[in-house]
């Protein structure tokens, strides 16, 4: 009998809470029919959580792939109590990132972001500062040799340097990350700061560190928590403070830069990097309230140049290397093509492109099935909008699904394998 009262003390106040939980619900029910009656279909989520833990999983981009077959090329996630559109198939990404760009143009807010831009720079923005930070930056790094001849010799030198410390390490097995991921950022360095860091430099084992750390986070299930709970996940302490840390010490380096060289820049001189080209436009709009160009912006355009031209670029290629390992027979035939075309004298050059069709077709399929960013920057609704006779609300978190491309069986000779023939037509010239 003791223990009847003793099980009932214990279940009254579950049972409250249960019943006190279900009403707040239904409330919150009503109210999101009201606004989201009209979502795209999608998996059931729990309350409070919503579908957090189904999507809670290393790689959530293949959990997505399963929905696309279950609801079609539109569905929604919710993220505790936010939903989020995943648009997938290459028709859908199509019809509305370029059908329907002003709409589905806007950035969302994700939490994760948002800390370590502070809202500002070119990933994160919407609107009028995204036109203008994009126009900027586009018009710049043309300036600074991307896509010209000018970047090919930095790639050039920094490729020549990656081979010759892989010469020095001899016939050991080791690991190319750091080797490979330092050249990549110097590259990138010589258009921002104007100039390359030698393998000592301790500004660039921060950056490097910086960049290595957010990209560990933001493809965990801690970042995934993070941006879902931020107020709950943020009082752990641990590897995302530590993270928090680093990105803060590498931003902090590039204002101490930008400081430098606003006491010795010179505004009638033509601009040497990009921080000089920002500083140049700082200068300009100086008198204009409402100008985009400041410290905060150049600060975090930065960081979204080293962190996703860093991350993705030397990833490719250390993915590009395992591939060859793997598929011997492909390797070979690429290094035959190198030899007749390029020979051993010299590096190969932009020119030497075109006739090189299948070492193209190849990085063609690296990039395709090593599927580097599943998902784009999540997007945000601009305006309410009607699209496959679904309704999206204004301010919705739109997350296109790139792998659904990469993997259609429509698109691909051979979706599923590492084929170069996927990027190659009947004669074995290089097909787009």
């Amino acid at each position: 009998m003791d223990l009847f009262f003793a099980l009932q003390a214990n279940i009254w106040p579950l049972f409250i809470a249960a019943v006190f939980f279900f009403v707040i619900w239904k409330r919150h029910g009503k109210e999101y029919e009201r606004h989201f009656g009209r979502l795209p279909p999608g998996p059931a989520p729990a309350p409070v959580v919503g579908n957090f833990f189904q999507v809670y999983v290393k790689e959530p981009y293949k959990y997505y792939l399963q929905l696309s077959k279950k609801h079609g090329s539109v569905f929604t996630l919710w993220f505790a109590n936010t939903p989020v559109v995943v648009i997938s198939g290459y028709k859908a990404l199509k019809d509305t990132m370029i059908g329907m760009g002003n709409e589905f143009s806007g950035r969302a807010n994700y939490p994760l972001l948002m800390k370590v831009t502070n809202g500002y720079g070119i990933l994160v923005s919407s609107g009028e500062r995204w036109k203008q930070l994009r126009r900027f930056s586009i018009s710049t790094l043309k300036t600074f040799g991307m896509g010209h001849q000018s970047i090919q010799d930095k790639v050039k030198e920094e490729a020549s340097c990656l081979v010759q410390s892989f010469g020095t390490i001899g016939d050991s097995a080791f690991d190319p990350k750091y080797l490979i991921h330092k050249a990549v950022c110097n590259v990138i360095s010589s258009i921002i700061f104007g100039q390359r860091f030698e393998s000592d430099d301790p500004n660039l084992k921060l950056m490097m560190d910086a960049v290595d750390d957010y990209f560990k986070v933001l493809n965990s299930p801690l970042g995934q928590a993070y941006n879902i709970f931020p107020k709950i996940v943020g009082l752990f302490p641990g590897q995302l403070h530590d993270m928090f840390s680093k990105v803060k010490k590498a931003k902090s380096l590039f204002k101490l830069e930008a400081e430098a060289r606003m006491k010795t820049f010179d505004p009638s001189s033509a601009p040497k990097d990009f921080i000089e080209a920002f500083l140049l436009q700082m200068n300009a709009e100086k008198d204009n309230p409402n100008t985009e160009f400041h410290f905060n912006n150049l600060l975090s355009t930065i960081w979204s140049m080293f962190s996703a031209g860093t991350e993705t670029t030397s990833s490719t290629i250390r993915q590009s290397l395992l591939l060859m390992m793997k598929h011997p027979d492909i390797q070979a035939r690429v290094q035959k093509e190198i030899d007749e075309v390029v020979g051993q004298s010299r590096c190969i050059s932009f020119e030497d492109r075109q006739n090189m069709p299948y070492t193209d077709a190849v990085i063609h399929e690296v990039l395709r099935t090593q599927d580097i960013a599943p998902t784009s920057v999540p997007h945000k609704m601009f305006y309410d909008t009607e699209f496959k006779n679904y309704l999206i609300p204004k301010g919705t978190i739109i997350l296109p699904l790139l792998s659904s491309v990469l993997t259609d069986p429509e698109l691909w000779k051979n979706p599923d394998n590492f084929d170069p023939a996927n990027f190659l037509d009947q004669e074995g010239r290089f097909k787009k």
